[in-house]
């Protein structure tokens, strides 16, 4: 029985999961580039012109691109403790993550606030370095948990997920080995029943149901993607809950789009699908909750396919190792890029598809920009960022940070 506690079991590099993982962190780039233009968010910035189609694309990637960071990052999470032991590991989680968080939210977070301001009032004149202290104004708010700094204007913006992921780890640590245990026992009953493959689908539609979903946190209640988080630690990656994932991709994946279909009516009528108790709302919550883990399963066992795991000496291999070590810098850096792209672009006269190309490929550019010659080239740079001090690739990761 394993307890996390031995030497870590050899396991083959899952470099479909890096690139997925480095695919999701690039879309975010399109995502908050497209609220942009979205008539019924509000984002930093925003358009005078916009689209409705714009929340219906976007939903389908918000139904399962964080849920899937989340489980990779518990599948992560299993491979490092195995390695480090718990202690190491929260040690390892707070430097890794915790630097990061508190680096950005002081350094580059106060600017998508600042943009808001200046975007909502032509008169507003405030400097940016007498916004900084006004932004950093906070008082403690522990009902709110893991987000307990609050302020007028101060947030964690897009590194909610930098906080929870953290809240996470730490939580899990001293309940570790009993959690791998149980998800043996589960993917156990699983093997001899695979109906039981879809059972998480159901705690994942409760609590979305019940908690209500966070718009802030792409539509999911953050407590959610806990579920999806543990779910990765222990069990993403047995090799018999991968064989069942394999078998069953595509009718999953079918019903998962059938779900997330039945859906979409509770998000463009009737009441607000986020918080209401209607009935119409909270079959839209439910049906939204179930779908997520369907599209997780479904591409995961997708994607694990057999192939030659060797080393790839290819120039598309060496570019998704590269933006594999970049996901966690290229993510605490997207969203003040784009917002300060999206404040430069949408008060030109151009059609929405030319500005959004524009706030697309400029942003891109200048993060890949950054971290390349601001980011990876020093010590400190790196470990404010989040990553290890020598420069070559990062080892076998498959979280949105390093095993």
């Amino acid at each position: 029985m394993n307890t996390e506690t031995g030497p870590p079991a050899p396991a083959p590099r899952r470099r479909e999961l890096d690139v997925l993982r480095a695919l999701i962190v690039l879309g975010l780039v399109f995502f908050h580039a497209a609220l942009v233009f979205a008539p019924d968010d509000d984002f930093y910035v925003k358009n005078a012109e916009t689209a409705g189609a714009v929340t219906v694309l976007a939903g389908f990637g918000v139904v399962w691109a964080m849920p899937m960071l989340f489980l990779v990052a518990g599948l992560g999470t299993r491979h490092s403790i195995r390695r480090r032991g718990p202690r190491s590991f929260a040690r390892e989680r707070l430097l890794r993550l915790g630097v990061p968080l508190v680096f950005a939210s002081l350094a580059l977070n106060p600017l998508p606030q600042w943009l808001r301001l200046r975007a909502a009032d032509p008169g507003y004149d405030e400097s940016y370095w007498r916004f900084w202290p006004r932004f950093l104004n906070v008082r403690l708010d522990p009902g709110d948990f893991p987000f307990i700094l609050d302020g007028r204007y101060f947030e964690t913006g897009h590194l909610w997920f930098v906080v929870l992921l953290l809240a996470f780890c730490l939580l899990l640590v001293p309940v570790a080995g009993v959690v791998a245990v149980a998800g043996e026992r589960a993917v156990a009953a699983m093997t001899r029943r695979p109906g039981l493959l879809l059972l998480p689908a159901v705690p994942s539609a409760l609590i979305n149901t019940l908690l209500g979903m966070e718009e802030d946190f792409a539509g999911w209640n953050r407590w959610a993607y806990l579920l999806f988080f543990l779910c990765g630690y222990a069990l993403a990656d047995d090799v018999r809950f991968r064989a069942a994932l394999r078998r069953r991709a595509v009718p999953v994946g079918v019903l998962g789009l059938a779900l997330f279909a039945a859906s979409a009516p509770g998000f463009v009528a009737g009441d607000d699908p986020f918080t209401a108790w209607s009935p119409f709302a909270l079959v839209t919550r439910a049906l939204f909750g179930a779908a997520g883990w369907c599209w997780v399963v479904a591409i995961l066992g997708w994607l694990d396919r057999p192939r030659d795991r060797g080393p790839s000496s290819g120039g598309g291999g060496r570019l998704w190792a590269y933006l594999t070590v970049a996901a966690l810098p290229s993510y605490v850096l997207h969203q003040p890029v784009v917002v300060a792209f999206a404040y430069a672009v949408v008060g030109r006269s151009a059609p929405i598809l030319v500005k959004y190309a524009l706030i697309v490929t400029g942003s891109l550019a200048m993060i890949l920009l950054v971290y390349e010659y601001a980011v990876r080239r020093t010590r400190l740079t790196r470990f404010l960022f989040g990553m290890r001090p020598d420069p070559e690739p990062e080892p076998g990761t498959t979280a949105v940070t390093a095993r």
